[in-house]
């Protein structure tokens, strides 16, 4: 039974489904905006909120922490330099989830995900 169970497993191995979410945090840095499918984004979002947040914190540990997690040094220093200013004075919801018309290939719902100015 999959009681209590969070999160989606998009048909992956679990290594393969990490290192694409690393991957989409690490774009989503650089370009702050991404089009994917509404499942993906929705996953990804909780994960680059938690990653601002340790640049909104600033110490090394938290350094280490988004090292760990985001594939790009120079994206960790931009969270930690530019977005941790940016939404200094927010508590949270550093991004939003719009919904976008279905992907013609196979009617996957779309939706684009990107940072709050």
């Amino acid at each position: 039974m999959r009681h209590g169970v969070s999160g989606r497993k998009l048909s992956r191995p679990t290594g393969q489904r990490m290192l694409m979410y690393r991957t989409q945090v690490t774009d989503l840095i650089r370009h702050e905006r991404l089009r994917t499918t509404e499942a993906k984004a929705k996953e990804v979002q909780g994960m680059v909120e938690k990653v601002i947040t340790l640049g909104k914190k600033g110490t090394l540990n938290h350094r280490r922490q988004a090292l760990g997690f985001v594939t790009d040094e120079n994206m960790v220093r931009k969270v930690f330099d530019e977005l941790a200013q940016r939404y200094a004075s927010r508590a949270g919801g550093y991004t939003r989830v719009v919904r976008m018309e279905p992907r013609k290939g196979d009617g996957a719902s779309m939706a684009l995900l990107e940072l709050i100015q």
